[in-house]
């Protein structure tokens, strides 16, 4: 599935990965909301390859709602923005791989190998600077990689939790037994690596400070 709101550039990226990955069939999606839809129903498709920059969409935010609504599938972004902040950040939020649009069709032949071997793709001009760019990662990356983490449903939770909900609201907006919500944000806190509600929260505004983040890691 190709998510990409650009008609003619989906066309020639769809028969270039006819051509190049052996794929036969391909799905367009002009949004997210219709990605989603898609990823419903049956057949799923076996990769996605996505645009960051879609109308319905901000930053970071299609390909964390992604990868939360099919954690088993790889997802491949394409995009013209492709500095090394960038695509160190789309790695770190669950990208199997990075591919800039300007490419030639060889590189998205050895991009599709890559990720076909299980193994993360990142273009050799801007990859190793990316990774190399600081030996560890600065806390809007620690932020990121630690909230692409949470599953849909947590991610949907700590969305109430910064808008200062507490359990018992919870459980009554998303139709969930309260017991159901104090185990999530259990799991939450786990995943992030915090003791608190507040360090939850903090933590979102740490990653929403670089890159706009899902509806459900928006703090209020």
């Amino acid at each position: 599935m190709i998510v990409e709101d650009h008609p003619l550039f989906c066309d020639a990226l769809a028969m270039t990965l006819q051509s190049v990955a052996g794929i036969e069939t391909v799905v367009h999606a002009e949004t997210i909301a219709a990605a989603l839809d898609n990823l419903s129903r049956s057949p799923r498709p076996d990769v996605i390859v996505l645009d960051l920059n879609l109308p319905d969409v901000n930053g970071l935010d299609g390909l964390m709602r992604l990868r939360q609504a099919a954690p088993d599938l790889p997802i491949v972004v394409v995009s013209s923005i492709d500095e090394p902040r960038v695509i160190r950040s789309t790695i770190l939020a669950g990208a199997a791989g990075f591919v800039p649009k300007h490419s030639r069709r060889e590189l998205f032949r050895v991009a599709f190998n890559t990720i076909s071997r299980g193994e993360t793709f990142m273009p050799e001009s801007t990859g190793e600077e990316a990774l190399n760019e600081s030996p560890n990662l600065n806390p809007q990356d620690e932020a990121i990689r630690r909230l692409s983490q949470l599953t849909r449903q947590q991610a949907r939770i700590l969305e109430q939790i910064c808008e200062g909900k507490m359990n018992k609201q919870i459980a009554y907006d998303l139709s969930i037994a309260e017991t159901t919500v104090k185990a999530h944000v259990t799991a939450i806190m786990r995943k992030l690596g915090v003791y608190s509600r507040t360090q939850a929260v903090l933590l979102a505004r740490e990653a929403q400070s670089t890159t706009p983040l899902p509806e459900g890691w928006r703090p209020s």
